[in-house]
């Protein structure tokens, strides 16, 4: 089977199987082609004695990739003349490889998965950056300075609901306009009433994040006097958040929009998409959330992702004490 073909065939497969974005698809097949790429030029090498390194005839036959084409591809990404790789984009790459050599041995193509065993350097720890309640509120306060610009309403309303759900940039832009509803129940009285969105996240999982009254507020204004600005403009789309012609606001689009928000604010921290959903987290903990209701909102399939922040918190607890306790300073 050669490497192209094998290559198509895993993608497919994914796509179908995983029902993964085509933002997270395009990245697969950007690894898979760097991979490739550097195995066209590779020297053909033994190791350890054995098993015997495809090099460029993996490219006619993935039944010869080898544990040290992976373990090559690795210390090439660290060490390559144009410039090494962090060792977060490494694990990143490597992962994506990984998953289609572990896929090829599935199929019969590989007699054993030479990825099984290859791991990737390890990455320091790096805490999440959030900003703190008051800068957030100045953040959002600068969104929107009119309440009849459509397009700061809708400024004002993706924001809002970024801090007020967490949600990911791209799964914000994903939403439609029936993912935010009203609960209404009878079984559980305290939740009738309660604003919720209703967020897809990573391999199609959803999850129910509920809404604060700011950011209802908020979206229901963009609903009633912006979005049918921009509908007009337009194909018929259920996207929540639409651009200026119409259609699905884009992620590219959103990012301007928190840089743009964050220079009016004059913020002196770097302002990133996710620096709302660590901010979301940050404060939540900070607030007395329990980690693995943070866990939940977050949509982690790990309560150990979402543990990172706890240290955040610890952080600021000792920061805190030092600075205010009298027998703590020397």
């Amino acid at each position: 089977m050669p490497l192209d073909r094998a290559t198509e065939t895993y993608l497919r497969h994914i796509a179908i199987e995983r029902g993964l974005s085509q933002h997270t698809l395009s990245a697969y097949r950007r690894d898979l082609a760097t991979f490739a790429d550097w195995l066209a030029t590779a020297p053909v090498v033994d190791s350890d004695g054995a098993d015997r390194a495809g090099g460029a005839a993996v490219l006619d036959d993935v039944a010869r990739i080898a544990r040290a084409d992976l373990a090559g591809f690795v210390e090439h990404l660290a060490t390559r003349p144009s410039g090494p790789l962090a060792p977060r984009s490494i694990a990143r790459m490597l992962s994506s490889v990984r998953s289609f050599t572990a896929f090829a041995a599935a199929e019969g193509w590989l007699p054993l998965d030479p990825g099984a065993s290859v791991r990737p350097p390890k990455a320091p720890m790096r805490l999440p950056k959030a900003i703190s309640v008051h800068d957030m509120e100045r953040l959002l306060g600068a969104a929107a300075t009119s309440d009849d610009d459509p397009v700061q309403l809708r400024d004002r309303a993706l924001l809002e609901l970024l801090y007020a759900t967490g949600a990911r940039i791209s799964e914000a832009v994903g939403l439609s306009v029936d993912d935010v509803t009203t609960l209404s129940d009878d079984s559980a009285p305290d939740a009738d009433g309660l604003a919720v969105v209703k967020v897809t996240g990573k391999g199609n999982k959803q999850r129910v994040v509920p809404l604060g009254s700011f950011a209802r507020a908020a979206i229901d204004a963009y609903l009633v006097r912006a979005r049918p600005v921009f509908a007009a403009r337009g194909p018929s789309t259920p996207a929540l958040f639409l651009g200026a012609r119409g259609a699905r606001l884009s992620r590219q689009s959103a990012w301007l929009v928190i840089q743009a928000a964050a220079s009016r604010a004059e913020l002196a921290d770097h302002v990133s998409p996710h620096t709302f959903r660590h901010s979301f987290a940050t404060h939540l903990l900070e607030g007395g959330a329990d980690v693995r209701v943070v866990q939940e909102l977050l949509g982690h399939a790990s309560v150990a992702t979402t543990q990172i922040y706890t240290m955040v918190t610890a952080d600021m607890l000792r920061d805190v004490y030092q600075t205010s306790h009298p027998r703590a300073r020397r």
